[in-house]
């Protein structure tokens, strides 16, 4: 399902299920390496990563937490991602990786 289908489904399904229930998502990014990844194919994941770094299953666990505890969240897609999901600002776009900071 693309990111896209799961914002439309996640909306659809909060809209006919309340008030009894509440529905929202995770959206997870670059969580675990994927089988078989070597140490440049990590760095290139950190480096495309905003926050410097890629999450863990852990990142995941705390984004469901908060949306098990927030009572009004519904119809919500939490984005676990680390701002991968974020475009590039217009002027970096097209630059070397090495001169935007990315």
């Amino acid at each position: 399902m693309t990111k896209h289908g799961l914002v439309a489904l996640t909306r659809s399904l909060a809209e006919s299920l309340a008030p009894r229930v509440r529905v929202n998502a995770v959206a997870p990014g670059p969580v675990l390496p994927p089988p078989g990844a070597d140490a440049e194919e990590l760095a290139a994941a950190v480096a495309a990563s905003p926050l410097r770094r890629v999450g863990g299953p852990e990142d995941v666990v705390a984004a469901v937490g908060y949306l098990l505890d927030a009572g009004l969240a519904t119809g919500d897609v939490l984005s676990v991602a680390g701002g991968t999901q974020l475009p590039l600002p217009e002027p970096l776009v097209g630059l070397p990786s090495e001169l935007r900071g990315r």
